[in-house]
């Protein structure tokens, strides 16, 4: 039976300051890439990105709207992820019509991670665009950390159709005055750590067969979201925006217009009872000539 639950979990080794993460990702992540056709590849490596976006965003100092983009000149063009404070994820990915290779480097190829997070009294988002660098989203994202944050991070991640998950540690700046031998012993246990149990076992159980000999805080999970309903009403005043004779002239070519929303999943379709409902509403600005 297929998991329900959708949770980020945070710990703490209090002895050895060092923190972690680990997030499971089942209803959420399966209602994210619903009728999105995706290739196990595509799905495999959007999903990664949507285990870190989640694990990022219930780290933040300061909670905000947090978005990740990867574009490159590979079959697998654009990623985005974006993430609400409250862990409400949305997302796709812009690829070819096949997609060869498996690895990260392989599918995407050369390109950029741009970070925006949006935080509430700012001016304006802060924006952070660094080369891909790396053949996983872990390596590319374990090299971002190290740089942005001074700090070294580890990052192990894995995601099929159903579940999208990861195990998080990051390098606190008192770990070596703590246990000189800390972060490398738990990053060599947490490498043992096998795909099938990421997805598998409750998160206090991959932490109790990791670090068993270990002092492990658990703090309170987090709820992990996809929940972007459908807003007709923006559509339609975006249609109305376009003017009658215009949106008239797509409906006489195309029998039909549809618009499918991305980030959201989402897809709206006018036919012609529809557009003339639109037109005829009493709010509805007069032909446009």
């Amino acid at each position: 039976m297929l998991r329900q639950d959708s949770l980020v979990q945070p710990f703490l080794f209090d002895d050895l300051d060092i923190r972690g993460s680990i997030v499971q990702i089942n209803d959420a992540w399966r209602a994210m890439i619903d009728q999105r056709g995706y290739s196990a590849a595509v799905r495999a490596i959007l999903g990664e990105l949507t285990a870190v976006t989640a694990i990022m965003s219930a780290n933040l100092k300061q909670p905000g709207r947090l978005t990740f983009q990867m574009q490159g000149h590979g079959p697998l063009s654009l990623m985005v992820v974006d993430c609400t404070e409250a862990l409400n994820l949305r997302g796709y990915a812009k690829t070819d019509a096949s997609v060869a290779g498996s690895t990260l480097g392989e599918i995407i190829g050369d390109g950029r991670l741009q970070l925006t997070l949006d935080i509430a009294g700012l001016d304006q988002p802060y924006q952070s665009l660094v080369p891909i660098e790396g053949d996983t989203v872990a390596a590319v994202f374990e090299h971002y950390l190290a740089q942005s944050e001074q700090q070294p991070a580890a990052l192990w991640l894995v995601a099929n159709g159903d579940t999208a998950a990861g195990l998080f540690l990051q390098k606190l700046p008192d770990a070596d005055q703590r246990d000189a031998d800390g972060w490398a012993r738990v990053t060599q246990l947490a490498a043992t750590v096998k795909p099938d149990e990421l997805r598998n076992l409750s998160p206090t159980d991959v932490l109790a067969r990791l670090f068993h000999e270990e002092t492990v805080r658990i703090f309170a999970p987090r709820p992990v979201l996809h929940r972007w309903p459908a807003d007709p009403e923006k559509v339609k005043t975006m249609l109305r925006g376009l003017g009658r004779e215009e949106v008239e002239s797509v409906l006489a070519a195309e029998g039909v217009i549809e618009i499918h929303d991305d980030m959201s999943n989402h897809t709206y379709r006018f036919d012609a009872d529809a557009v003339h409902e639109l037109f005829a509403a009493p709010d509805a600005p007069p032909t446009q000539h």
